[in-house]
């Protein structure tokens, strides 16, 4: 079966990435010895949870239109889907290296990465009319972390 997403459903999995994420900080920082790198994965945890918030307050101010399912499904198998890609796909997936900040920080880039393509992906997946245009703020919302992480990993490198 093809689906047509709407905004509603696309700002629901930004969420759930967004936890993923902050797992994935708390995580990596529980692994490392330094106090002070400790600490900047547990700020970058933190602004994956503000993210998470932003994305939320999005998706309140989606127009009636813009949560309006495109696709005759009883069975809610296109929220399962994203919810299984949301919560499998972007943070989950991948083995990632903890032993350092330089590795955790280039597996998070990837990650980030992945999940640009993704949303790019989604967008494809959205009709004009549904709110594809409100996927571009998830997009450079994600661009915005790339930005960070590169400089925070910059720092590092000798």
């Amino acid at each position: 079966m093809i689906y047509d997403f709407n905004a509603d459903e696309i700002f629901e999995m930004a969420e759930q990435i967004e936890r993923n994420g902050a797992h994935f900080y708390r995580q990596a920082a529980g692994g490392l010895q330094d106090p002070a790198q400790r600490e900047l994965l547990l700020r970058l945890a933190g602004m994956e949870e503000e993210h998470e918030k932003r994305f939320q307050e999005l998706r309140a101010g989606l127009s009636e239109k813009e949560r309006t399912s495109a696709t005759f499904d009883p069975q809610g198998e296109a929220v399962l889907y994203l919810k299984a890609l949301a919560g499998a796909r972007v943070f989950s997936e991948k083995t990632l290296d903890f032993t350092s900040l330089v590795e955790i920080f280039k597996g998070a880039i990837e990650v980030e990465k992945d999940s640009i393509l993704f949303y790019l992906g989604m967008k494809n997946a959205v009709p004009v009319n549904l709110g594809k245009e409100r996927l571009e703020t998830i997009i450079q919302e994600e661009m915005g972390h790339i930005r960070l992480l590169g400089r925070e990993l910059a720092r590092l490198k000798p």
